[in-house]
């Protein structure tokens, strides 16, 4: 499996510093506003900005957690069951402007699952979306980020990585393309 980085430990700071300006820029002192990371690894993105919101903002920042596991369209057709993550949103989104947050968009799939999961705690206001990364040309539905880190157009058979500090031990996007084989 070939690998590429296509966004750098330098560069992977600038854009989270840069979605955080245009957050701050559209919701300015996020009164009414909340984030909510997709569990598993839209949660790494959503505590990165939280920090640097709350860092700029001099205020705490409502964050909450959701999975989708159970509202996924593909739950029941899997060899091996899904693992739940932890849901916790302790407040009430009713008339909320809600920021929700994943890592990669890929197919759109997850996203339809996490608005039907965020119903379930009631009539948002408003929903936005972040992507970290944006896989723009293989969505099987249509949905759109509000705010993308990076826009990349990749093939379906190629895979998108968002890896962490502090769980891969640097920040970087990579870009895995499978080997092509003489045959």
């Amino acid at each position: 499996m070939e690998k590429r980085v296509i966004l750098d430990q330098q560069y992977f700071g600038i854009t989270l510093n840069r979605l955080a300006a245009q957050l701050i820029e559209n919701h300015q002192d996020f009164e009414n506003t909340a984030l909510i990371g997709l569990q598993p690894r839209g949660i790494n993105v959503l505590t990165r900005l939280k920090k640097i919101l709350e860092k700029e903002l001099g205020k705490e920042i409502l964050c909450g957690q959701l999975d989708i596991t159970f509202y996924r369209d593909d739950f029941r057709r899997r060899d091996t069951p899904i693992i739940p993550s932890v849901t916790n949103i302790d407040f009430i989104i009713e008339n909320k402007n809600i920021v929700l947050i994943d890592d990669v968009l890929f197919s759109g799939r997850t996203i339809r699952s996490g608005l039907d999961a965020l119903l379930a705690f009631g009539r948002p206001n408003k929903v936005e979306l972040l992507a970290f990364v944006d896989r723009r040309f293989e969505r099987h539905l249509p949905i759109q980020p509000d705010y993308s880190g990076k826009t990349v157009d990749t093939l379906s058979s190629q895979r998108v990585s968002v890896e962490w500090e502090e769980i891969e031990g640097e920040d970087k996007v990579i870009l895995y393309t499978q080997e092509k084989t003489d045959e």
